[in-house]
């Protein structure tokens, strides 16, 4: 009997696996073991679903119109209400037509990639990056650029770096503000000059707004299609409930843009996994056309802990921590302190640090090398006030040791 050359194609071997989830799962697995680890890997609110959303769900579940399959675009009342929350908090106004809901943002991800990038197209990326920004652009057969801006610049992409990256073969820019890993938020003025050079350039905008209503101190969100509608016919949007209302979990996320595209990454989907689960669409519906009460106070308290960790990780020797204005991480870069002895080791990289600290103090951080900038470090400041003071104390005491 013959036997396959390989079992797994190269296209799906060659997928990292996601960092974050496996930091997460990691220290779960540990926690299960009686350990004390504490976590600051994956990005998930910390907080439960809001009762009214779950109430809804509940109800969704024993109507019978929901036991059965519904559009694969979604259904249309949540549709609706997703393009009537767009108009309301993100400045421009689309048809429910042109929303497409998604098994999560990850999903949004990928099909909105999938849908405009042909074998060989570049995507910018500026850098660092989500961890399956890359390996979804490979998988669409595109070829991920990354532009890097470092703690010096917040971690911001400038039009001239962007510029500099330019090539004939590049197809989109994948822009995410605010930013995970880094919390960035640019400007009204940063993000409609990007948004001005993607137009002259004829360049595709995938957008995500994952993190919109989680802003801090004077930072403001600013939708790129809000700062330059003339984007429009060239921009995709992905969102979802997942940050906002402390639903990882129900895995409901949208893309909107384009009818054509939108009609495209619908096809897709129709193939790949039909409809998003009606439970989780109902559960969403409730969500998005509530009061946004709930997820302000959520952010107030992640507002509160992110000051408390920045302050504690500015007080480490070695570690340059910049005041993330959005999203719930705080990134800050290590190099300070790669190359020194801390408990008998000398890490060279952050990767071997990120070990380290797991190993010594059983702290659970993602190294940097998952966002494509190695030296640096992400801690999500999604989990209680205690567990944070403590697990960032147990750094401040092992990494005192450095020398």
């Amino acid at each position: 009997m013959k036997t396959p050359a390989t079992r797994v194609s190269r296209r799906i071997g060659a997928i990292e696996p996601s960092a974050t989830l496996a930091v997460d799962a990691k220290a779960k697995a540990l926690k299960a073991e009686g350990r004390p680890v504490i976590g600051f890997g994956a990005g998930e609110p910390d907080f439960p679903t809001p009762d009214y959303i779950v109430e809804a769900a509940i109800e969704a579940c024993r109507n019978p119109a929901y036991h059965r399959y519904t559009p694969a675009a979604g259904l249309p009342a949540l549709r609706q209400v997703v393009a009537a929350a767009t108009a309301r908090d993100n400045g421009f106004t689309p048809e429910w037509s042109q929303v497409l809901i998604t098994n999560g943002g990850k999903q949004a991800v990928y099909e909105a990639l999938a849908t405009l990038l042909d074998p060989g197209d570049e995507a910018l990326l500026p850098a660092p990056y989500w961890t399956t920004y890359p390996e979804a652009i490979r998988l669409a057969g595109g070829v991920p650029v990354p532009v890097f801006a470092g703690p010096e610049a917040d971690y911001k992409v400038t039009v001239e770096q962007l510029d500099a990256a330019l090539t004939p073969r590049t197809k989109l820019l994948m822009f995410t503000s605010p930013s995970n890993p880094t919390g960035t938020v640019y400007t009204p003025s940063e993000t409609e000059a990007i948004g001005r050079w993607c137009l002259d350039n004829g360049i595709w905008v995938v957008t995500d707004e994952i993190y919109q209503h989680l802003v801090y101190d004077e930072a403001q969100f600013t939708s790129i299609l809000m700062a330059v509608p003339g984007l429009a016919d060239q921009c995709v949007v992905l969102n979802g409930v997942a940050k906002t209302y402390a639903m990882t979990g129900w895995r409901v996320g949208w893309m909107i843009g384009p009818l054509d595209v939108i009609k495209a990454a619908t096809n897709l989907q129709s193939h790949l996994t039909s409809n998003v689960a009606n439970v989780s669409q109902m559960a969403a519906l409730a969500a998005v056309s509530g009061p946004l009460d709930v997820a302000y106070r959520m952010r107030d308290a992640f507002d509160r802990r992110r000051q408390t960790m920045v302050a504690m990780l500015q007080a480490i020797d070695g570690i340059h921590c910049p005041v993330p204005k959005g999203a719930f991480y705080a990134y800050p870069s290590v190099q300070g302190l790669l190359g020194k002895t801390i408990r008998g080791a000398r890490p060279m990289t952050s990767s071997q640090l990120a070990s380290l600290i797991l190993d010594e103090v059983e702290v659970a951080v993602v190294p940097g090398e998952a966002f494509g900038t190695p030296g640096f470090l992400r801690l999500s400041c999604a989990l209680g006030d205690d567990d944070l003071v403590e697990g960032v104390g147990r750094l401040q005491t092992l990494l005192a040791e450095a020398s």
